[in-house]
């Protein structure tokens, strides 16, 4: 089974989908549906208000409305397209404040949504109480007299009491700062042929983007270690029982410019010592074993490293390795004839137990998951999993194909073109590659009622996605804090909303 799925063949998947339609469908300015009006919203706020205030009164017409809300929001979902609408919520120390989690979550239901993705793990911090963190991250919630609040046990439960699903939404292999800081933890960060960690090359001005990603640190998806502690993180998540879970981050970190494709095994973040270790083990024989070991050390293999293993284990007749098939090259070419291809099959192997990596750590957390009887999904870009040119990789790496189809598919579908083709290009290949049963749920990023010179309004793109795609039934928007930049200000700054 482990030799198949390392097979070249099924390294990344082709970068082709389907044309798009001819032509899209009309695109209109419809209003988003399921609103509240806005007396009740008043009303409603009027009564939170009041019940904080200790108006016992208020407090039972408050609940009384909120459970009509939620059966009213219900009722309009199933009968309105999409059934499911979510939107991407990070919470702040502020929400610990009396009335705040209910505040967010009452204008949620106001927007007509009936999912939301809160973020538990993220930037190197989660979402747990620091006085009951078993993590070896720091809590989102640190001041003083905060350390036994647990907002993501308290947000579930109210947003389930409005009509909401509770999904958690975590990082994956992006670590975080704080753990590449640890200086237990430097075995566990992936590393390039250098021995340098993404946090090192992200500070080298040129090289990487260090916009917005100067504290994201990737690990080595074959370390122990990491794995150990993402199980404990997760393992404290579930404990919280969220209604599903959403991996993100689920792949290598991105460069830019040239250093935004891999093309030679030097490039890929197979370095740390416990993947290096696994690809060495993917040897099937000594050849193998010691040509794959040449290769990584050297990014390359010459004729005589090809005599030489040859004179090392004369009773071996060809190296072998997982996915490679006896006979690929006879024993009695020489070893100049052999060398073309059997580098080239090096490379792939390199590539596939890269991509394997990510494709066993996200596998071994959404197992985990489904244990509890809950969904659990990956968010990936539709453009991580392209070939490059005729030997090179997007470097993320993201194998979004090959996740697992019992697994939510978000494809996070932010093309920037000035209208709806573009992101409905990237809706269609994920599509394409997905097998019909898998639920598929895109993530759209944008403005109710509004629309910049790259990206069209919230409804455009709805409408679009609505007549492109009549399987998909459920959408995302990211993020909360893009709807409601105020109140997601006045949230991150504890000022009076």
């Amino acid at each position: 089974m482990l030799t198949r799925r390392l097979a070249v063949s099924a390294a990344i998947a082709a970068a082709t989908f389907s044309p798009l339609m001819a032509s899209l469908p009309a695109i209109g300015t419809g209003a988003a549906t399921c609103l509240v009006p806005e007396a009740a919203r008043a009303e409603k706020n009027q009564l939170r208000e009041a019940a904080l205030k200790g108006d016992a009164a208020a407090q039972q017409r408050y609940q009384q409305l909120i459970a009509s809300e939620a059966k009213r929001l219900q009722e309009c979902r199933s009968k309105n397209w999409p059934q499911t609408q979510a939107i991407w919520l990070r919470l702040y120390p502020c929400d610990a404040q009396p009335g705040a989690l209910e505040a967010v979550l009452d204008r949620i239901v106001d927007k007509g949504y009936n999912e939301v993705y809160v973020e538990v793990f993220y930037d190197g911090q989660v979402l747990l109480p620091a006085a009951s963190n078993p993590t070896p991250w720091p809590s989102v919630l640190r001041n003083p007299g905060q350390e036994n609040i647990d907002l993501l046990a308290e947000v579930l439960p109210k947003g389930r009491q409005r009509g909401l699903k509770m999904y958690a939404w975590m990082f994956t292999m992006n670590f975080g700062y704080n753990y590449s800081q640890r200086a237990d933890r430097q075995e566990a960060l992936a590393r390039n042929s250098q021995g340098k960690t993404t946090l090192n090359v992200t500070e080298e001005s040129g090289v990487h983007d260090t916009g917005g990603s100067s504290s994201h640190t990737f690990i080595d998806p074959y370390s122990p270690i990491a794995r150990r502690d993402y199980a404990t993180i997760l393992n404290a998540i579930l404990q919280r029982k969220p209604d599903g879970v959403l991996f993100d981050y689920v792949r290598y970190h991105r460069g830019i410019g040239a250093a935004s494709v891999v093309g030679d095994v030097k490039d890929l973040w197979i370095y740390g010592e416990a993947s290096k270790q696994t690809l060495y083990q993917r040897g099937l024989n000594e050849k193998g074993r010691e040509l794959i070991r040449r290769f990584v050390n050297t990014g390359f293999i010459t004729a005589q490293d090809i005599e030489a293993i040859d004179k090392l284990y004369p009773t071996e007749a060809e190296p072998l390795w997982q996915g490679r098939r006896p006979g690929s090259t006879p024993v009695a070419t020489s070893a100049s004839q052999r060398q073309p291809l059997l580098q080239w099959e090096l490379w792939y192997l390199s590539v596939a137990h890269a991509v394997q990596g990510v494709l066993d750590f996200v596998s071994l957390a959404s197992d985990r998951v489904q244990k509890e009887g809950i969904p659990s999904g990956a968010v990936f870009f539709p453009g991580g999993n392209r070939p490059v040119g005729q030997w090179g990789y997007d470097s993320r790496l993201q194998a979004w194909d090959r996740f697992g189809e019992d697994m939510e598919w978000h494809p996070m579908s932010y093309a920037n073109c000035g209208n709806p083709r573009c992101i409905m290009e990237e809706v269609q290949r994920v599509i394409d590659m997905a097998a019909p049963e898998t639920k598929i749920v895109p993530a759209l990023a944008g403005y109710w009622g509004s629309s910049t010179a790259e990206r069209p309004s919230l409804e455009s793109q709805m409408e679009a996605l609505r007549g492109f795609a009549p399987r998909i039934n459920a959408v995302s928007h990211f993020a909360y804090s893009w709807q409601e930049p105020e109140s997601d200000k006045q949230r991150k700054f504890c000022q009076s909303q």
